[in-house]
């Protein structure tokens, strides 16, 4: 695959966004715990608060984007991000930043993400052919893995220096370059249809066909259930490692940058594995070898023990990006291009809805029980949730099909309307 002048454009716009969010992840808890000294419990609140609207509005959001033009609306999720990070450090210099601010600021910003991410989903199968959806995706995954690899350490050397506060500036500047190159790609999206149902008519549409799929459901339930239980481990990291293991927040970036190059990896070889031993194959090998690794976490100590807790989560990141790579891959050539957008957010209702209840029941459990017996529980979740994928067609398959079983139960309405205009 030869990328195009319009994806290499999203390409380096998105890598560049994904940087800056991942120094806000850590930027973002360091400033509820070093700035407002918020709780464990509230630090867990906040991540569930980015979580939430895909909750709230995930559904209604997925209807809108395939009824609206995807490059003008995530320019618009990406200027609504910068306004709202920007906000931070100015309360902060005045002296006015509150831990409720921090709350509505993840609000807005997870808001965002909700159209944003629904949008960059159908997106990329605008800008590729169906054949070169692997390996676009393979360089989207494996860039967005070098952010994270980058986006801790960046946010522990500039929280050292400077304060957390002025990590945040870094992820507003990263929302800025995305808007300008998603503003210089020309490629046309293809025409939608002229015809308009209800809104509530084409979201049950999207819900129907994730349901009578034995592919999707079983790829939703296991997205849920792996975000709850992952997600419940993170809310508290960087409360455990700060104020239990005792690290600063130099090193605390430093850790999360050697666990953030297993996802690296994953993502480097996650399509070449699958061209050779497999597409299903591959998948269920990551979401069921890989997690029990993570249960080293829970052990982690100051020296030896700390090194073996993080070799073990480098070994959950290669996992998940790996099948990272291989789900969306499927999903996006998978799915037909007119329902793509709202299966994509049925899917993540459950995927992405479960992580602010993750993130609520780690921070529980962290509150009343210790951040490391609240990463046991949740990284016990994590080592079984990969069973789910046993249920169904994939444990039967070497590779995921390209298209739906023929019938029309599994066959869009639009799609028979509209396939002379696509």
């Amino acid at each position: 695959m030869t990328p195009s002048r319009d994806f290499r454009l999203f390409w380096f716009g998105q890598t560049t966004s994904k940087l800056g969010s991942s120094v806000s992840s850590v930027a973002l808890p360091l400033v509820a715990v070093t700035t407002v000294d918020a709780s464990t419990f509230q630090v867990a609140l906040l991540a569930a608060f980015s979580w939430l609207p895909w909750l709230l509005i995930g559904l209604p959001a997925g209807a809108w984007v395939d009824r609206l033009p995807r490059r003008p609306l995530m320019i618009i999720c990406d200027l609504v991000s910068l306004v709202v990070f920007v906000s931070i450090p100015v309360a902060w210099w005045l002296g006015a930043l509150t831990l409720g601010h921090l709350f509505v600021a993840a609000l807005l910003t997870g808001t965002a993400a909700v159209f944003f991410e629904t949008a960059y989903q159908v997106f990329v199968a605008t800008l590729l052919a169906p054949r070169d959806l692997p390996a676009g995706n393979a360089r989207l995954q494996s860039t967005e893995a070098a952010a994270q690899v980058a986006g801790p350490g960046v946010a522990g050397v500039v929280t050292q220096l400077a304060g957390a506060v002025l990590g945040l500036l870094v992820d507003a500047v990263t929302f800025l370059v995305s808007a300008l190159c998603l503003a210089r790609i020309r490629t046309p999206e293809p025409r939608r249809r002229e015809e308009r149902g209800s809104l509530s008519a084409e979201v049950a549409e999207g819900l129907r066909f994730v349901a009578r799929d034995p592919y999707l459901r079983v790829l939703t339930g296991w997205g849920a259930v792996s975000n709850l239980t992952l997600i419940g481990y993170q809310s508290v990291l960087v409360v455990f490692l700060v104020r239990e293991i005792g690290i600063t927040p130099g090193v605390l970036g430093g850790l999360l940058t050697v666990t953030s190059l297993g996802g690296v990896l994953g993502a480097a070889v996650g399509s070449g594995l699958a061209r050779r031993f497999g597409s299903a194959r591959v998948l269920l090998a990551s979401a069921i070898l890989t997690p029990p690794c993570g249960l080293l976490l829970p052990f982690a100590e100051r020296g030896p023990r700390l090194a073996l807790a993080v070799a073990g989560l480098t070994v959950l990141a290669a996992g998940v990006a790996a099948g990272n790579v291989v789900k969306g891959s499927f999903r996006q050539a998978y799915v037909p291009r007119a329902l793509l957008g709202r299966v994509t957010v049925s899917m993540q209702l459950l995927n992405y809805g479960t992580i602010p209840l993750g993130a609520l029941i780690g921070g529980a459990l962290g509150a009343t029980l210790g951040p490391r017996p609240a990463i046991a529980l949740t990284m016990c979740g994590a080592a079984i949730a990969g069973l789910i994928l046993l249920i169904g067609p994939i444990r039967k398959s070497r590779n995921l099909p390209a298209a739906p079983a023929a019938g029309p139960a599994l066959v869009p309405m639009q799609d028979r309307r509209v396939s002379q205009r696509l």
